[in-house]
């Protein structure tokens, strides 16, 4: 995987995370809920009276805005180079992982640090660290 300097957008990039950080407030202010995916998602899975509409309302609204976006412009061209075996295995282990971990990293990396919450501080420093680390050894050690 390369890095194309060429295509870097800062601003829209900046616009992007100002964006996410506003609608994470208001969803807070607003509602009283933290706007964590995996917390949204889950959920579903187990629901209690009154409380699955928003849910199903903010899932809508995170698959159909891109397909919403798509009708207006391009969207960007996605290649994965990874088996559909790696693919299903890291999405298990992404979901193992925000279950131990109480939440995702939208739920402690923005709305958490956003409340200065200890368990997100280092929830989200162990999410970055495992991060760092497996590029370093996928890159560096094993040379993939």
């Amino acid at each position: 995987m390369m890095i194309a300097w060429t295509e870097f957008t800062p601003w829209s990039a900046l616009a992007g995370g100002v964006l996410i950080g506003i609608a994470a407030a208001m969803f807070v202010l607003l509602n009283g809920r933290i706007a964590g995916i995996s917390g949204i998602v889950g959920g579903l899975f187990r629901p209690a009276a009154g409380d699955v509409a928003w849910r199903v309302a903010f899932v809508v609204g995170l698959v159909g805005a891109p397909l919403v976006y798509g009708l207006f412009a391009a969207l960007p061209t996605l290649q994965i180079d990874a088996s559909f075996g790696a693919l299903i295995g890291a999405g298990l282990l992404v979901g193992v992982g925000t279950r131990y971990g109480s939440g995702c990293t939208s739920g402690h990396g923005v709305c958490g640090l956003a409340r200065l919450s200890p368990r997100s501080l280092v929830a989200t420093a162990a999410f970055m660290g495992a991060g760092f680390a497996t590029v370093f050894v996928t890159r560096h050690v094993f040379a993939f």
